[in-house]
Parts: structure tokens; sequence; C-alpha cells
């Protein structure tokens, strides 16, 4: 089989199952998420939302009433960083790696929540240092 038609054959497939040991590792591994995620979309996102630290909750969960511009958690605003971040660190977990970084040389790091934490902060200073300050805006509530 040529190149071509191995990669026309992918084209078909639809789906494709996770290798074994990344699935082993997952951590929702109840193919039942899928079925409630179906039967019930705004009940099943509302309440994956509620894992996260709202500064203000939303009033809708998925606002339909401007096709195709659909808004999600309207009303609701949120501090993104916050949630990355700091939270993990206040739950007592900085010392847990949030990511491994590898540059291109083969230079490796582990970086932490609290590493992040630190670093996080001192962007935020430079950033208020420079003049840059918040904009608050409400989820979903982007311009066109």
């Amino acid at each position: 089989m040529s190149l071509e038609q191995e990669l026309d054959a992918l084209l078909a497939v639809e789906r494709f199952a996770p290798p074994p040991e990344f699935a082993a590792r997952a951590l929702v591994s109840d193919p039942a998420v899928y079925d409630e995620a179906a039967r019930d979309h705004e009940g099943f996102w509302a309440a994956q939302a509620q894992t996260l630290d709202w500064a203000e909750p939303w009033s809708t969960v998925l606002d339909e009433s401007d096709p195709p511009f659909y808004r999600w958690f309207t009303g609701g605003r949120l501090n993104a960083s916050y949630n990355c971040v700091d939270r993990h660190v206040l739950a007592g977990n900085g010392e847990r790696v949030a990511f491994h970084w590898c540059g291109e040389q083969g230079e490796q790091s582990a970086v932490t929540y609290a590493d992040l934490h630190r670093d996080v902060q001192r962007l935020a200073n430079a950033l208020k240092d420079r003049g840059v300050g918040a904009r608050a805006t409400s989820w979903g509530s982007t311009s066109r």
C-alpha cells in the first residue's frame, strides 16, 4: 500500500483510540461520562464549571439567543491565572510539578506550581510597574 493510500485510509477513520498506557492513566476512565454529557450537556458543563473558583457566578450556562454566536457561562467572571496556579498552591500542592519544560537544545526543567506562582507574580508586578492594569470582562461578552 502506498503512503497516499495509507493516508486516505486514515482520513476515513473518525476516531482513534488512545494508546492503552495513556488510557490507563486517564483521570476519567468510565465511558458513562460521555452518555451523561450527551444526555444533559448544560448540566454536565455546569457541574464541571463548579470545580473552578468563580469571582462572579454565571446567570446562564449556555446562551443560544444569537446563533451562531453562542456564549457559555454568561454573567460569570473568573480569573484564569488563579484557577490554573494560585488555588493549587493554596491547597498545599505548591511543590507538585505543574509542567515539564524541554528546550530545543535538550535542556529540561520541572516547573512546580510554586515556581509558576512566583513567576506569574513577578510578571504581574512588572506589568503594573508599566501601567498595565486589569480589564474586567464578563465571560462570553467579547465583541465580534
